[in-house]
């Protein structure tokens, strides 16, 4: 099932590709709105090599990253506690259901007040577009832990700290990688807009800079590229990083097929 999603994937990104170069060679539009895949072909290559994009996207990723830990360490420490402590539990609830719907662009604002327009700013709307989907997926997968497996360890002597370790963690993995997905989600484009406000002062040097200044060079190539780079780089943590967490993981155990 999987290889023939891939073979269909696989199929519809060359017929969608086919399209674009013969709505080019049809000359629909000026090639300076719609390149050509040859000349955004040679402006990735040029981007890649040349322009510093490689860097542009590892220092992307790196905040990411940053965020990411940051704001899974606040969904693990938040969720255990609401689990540990019931009035806790409902006031970091009520938290979670305020922020959850929050987009990160509407934060933008007050991120630029609180931290500048630099790093910090961008990696507290990381935090933001993580915490919140995580925490409500740890929560969720804490409830849906089955009353035996509880008995089961209270039988064998396993304190509050024990429950959580071997019995609740491991029984909301699958939830808190659904939340982790989302997060992820949430945060690639968070950043990628960001960096594309931010970028305004000159203190932003990723991937979303890089499309913004292709902009005032009217270069729709290089948009155009680095719009590949962002799809073959979220591509490449969608089925490199959280499939193979998947696989190690919850298909090992038998916790899906």
């Amino acid at each position: 099932m999987a290889k023939k999603r891939r073979y269909t994937t696989f199929v519809i990104a060359l017929v969608a590709l086919a399209l674009w170069q013969a709505v080019y060679a049809l000359k629909l539009f000026p090639p300076l709105l719609f390149p050509s895949l040859a000349d955004i072909a040679r402006a990735l290559v040029d981007g890649l090599f040349h322009r510093r994009m490689l860097e542009a996207t590892a220092h992307t990723m790196l905040l990411i990253g940053r965020g990411l830990m940051i704001g899974a360490a606040i969904a693990l420490v938040g969720s255990v506690l609401s689990i540990r402590f019931e009035g806790f539990g409902a006031v970091y609830q009520a938290i979670v259901a305020l922020c959850d719907p929050l987009p990160g662009i509407a934060l933008m604002p007050l991120a630029i007040l609180w931290f500048g327009t630099g790093e910090a700013g961008i990696v507290f709307l990381i935090v933001h577009s993580v915490a919140w989907p995580l925490s409500r997926s740890l929560i969720e997968g804490f409830r849906a832990t089955p009353p035996m497996y509880l008995e089961i360890g209270r039988n064998i002597g396993l304190n509050r700290f024990g429950l959580m370790r071997a019995i609740y963690l491991p029984a909301s993995l699958s939830y808190a990688l659904l939340g982790l997905k989302t997060g992820w989600a949430r945060a690639w484009r968070a950043v990628i807009s960001a960096e594309m406000l931010f970028g305004v002062a000159g203190n932003a040097v990723g991937i979303g800079w890089h499309i913004y200044t292709s902009r005032y060079q009217m270069d729709t190539a290089g948009a155009f590229a680095a719009l590949a780079v962002i799809i073959v780089a979220s591509l490449a943590v969608e089925y490199g990083l959280f499939r193979t967490l998947e696989n190690l993981t919850l298909k090992r155990w038998g916790m899906m097929k």
